[in-house]
């Protein structure tokens, strides 16, 4: 066992502080990593301030992890010391279920165990990358490619799969015009990966002055989603809709705009409900209105591997731990283009 420095909230809604906290001695297959940067997710707020309901305190957030490999269990043969590597969002599953043999860990029908505020199925709590050790593992460990900045790639790893997994499994690509509502941490990446899959890419924002990073981000056109005669200039023509935003709004604006057999996936969960839907919005064109959750293993490898290829990784603002709870606040009132990311070496400093 390991004494590790972190952060961590002690209880719901307190300002995140030094914490010290135990990490296991690797096994046979786990991989010992050193966190080098740890994204901020809006999810580690609302987790941290439960406002998703209980959490498990003392909570040290954390799941868009980058490090490097410390030392490996006698077992592990893909990952060597010095390795860039990466941990998403999930560090177990059940392995048994069919959602784990298809390499959907994501919806493992025992859950899967979140890499913080979940528990080992050993019942020991999980605590995340505001940290400078984690041992996960070998399974749930994911290889950086080479060329990227490994800072920046952080956010890829939940911001980069939540958009990743949704757009390949309704088959986006050339041909296709797709909307990705929202410019945050999630939709700055959506925009990246839509248009490098080849998609015509709409972008919808309530904010005028996000126009011009949105065309700079990648977008096609970019549409103030509070002007009706933008927005009736939009009707039947998506293909597809990413919708990333996590407060409640009104769905029925954005399935107008859906061609006949169109998809709206939500990626963002909101504290209160959606105002009602009409379904007569989806009946008459043969619509759907559709969820989707982070990704499995295989596709995160996956997503990291295309950004390779295309040289994506996510817009960031890099912070010392010290400033986390300031920038918790800013992130609430989306003052951060697009992702915050730790600088762990500011936690034994």
């Amino acid at each position: 066992m390991t004494a590790v420095l972190a952060y961590a909230a002690a209880q719901a809604k307190a300002p995140l502080a030094p914490y010290t906290l135990t990490r296991r001695a690797p096994g046979p297959e786990d991989v010992e990593i050193d966190v080098l940067f740890c994204g901020v997710c809006h999810s580690d707020v609302h987790q941290a301030r439960a406002e998703w309901g209980g959490g498990l305190f003392p909570m040290v957030p954390g799941h868009e992890i980058v490090g490097r490999v410390r030392r490996t269990g006698g077992a592990v043969r893909r990952f060597q010391p010095g390795q860039a590597v990466g941990v998403g969002c999930i560090v177990d599953s059940c392995r048994q279920c069919a959602s784990c043999g298809e390499g959907l860990e994501q919806y493992c029908e025992r859950g899967f165990v979140g890499t913080y505020n979940g528990r080992e199925y050993s019942g020991e709590p999980t605590y995340g990358g505001y940290s400078q050790r984690i041992v996960v593992k070998q399974d749930y460990v994911l290889s950086i490619p080479q060329n990227l900045d490994l800072a920046a790639t952080a956010p890829l790893l939940c911001a980069g799969i939540t958009t990743w997994s949704p757009l390949r499994h309704w088959k986006v690509g050339p041909g296709q015009t797709v909307g990705v509502v929202g410019l945050g941490g999630l939709g700055h990446m959506g925009v990246k990966l839509a248009k490098a899959l080849g998609a015509r890419v709409v972008l919808f924002t309530t904010s005028e002055r996000k126009r011009a990073d949105g065309l700079r981000l990648g977008a096609d056109e970019v549409v103030l989603s509070t002007d009706p005669v933008q927005m009736k200039a939009q009707r039947n023509r998506l293909d597809f809709i990413l919708n990333t935003v996590a407060a409640a709004h009104d769905l029925n604006a954005f399935t107008a705009l859906l061609r006949r057999g169109g998809t709206m996936t939500l990626v963002g969960v909101p504290e209160k409900d959606h105002p009602a839907l009409k379904v007569g919005g989806l009946i008459f064109k043969r619509a759907a209105l559709a969820g989707s959750l982070i990704g499995g293993i295989a596709e995160t490898q996956e997503m990291l591997d295309f950004c390779g290829a295309h040289g994506i990784v996510s817009d960031i603002e890099l912070i010392p731990i010290q400033a986390i709870n300031e920038a918790y606040d800013r992130m609430v009132r989306s003052e951060v283009k697009y992702r915050f990311v730790i600088d762990l070496a500011s936690l034994s400093g």
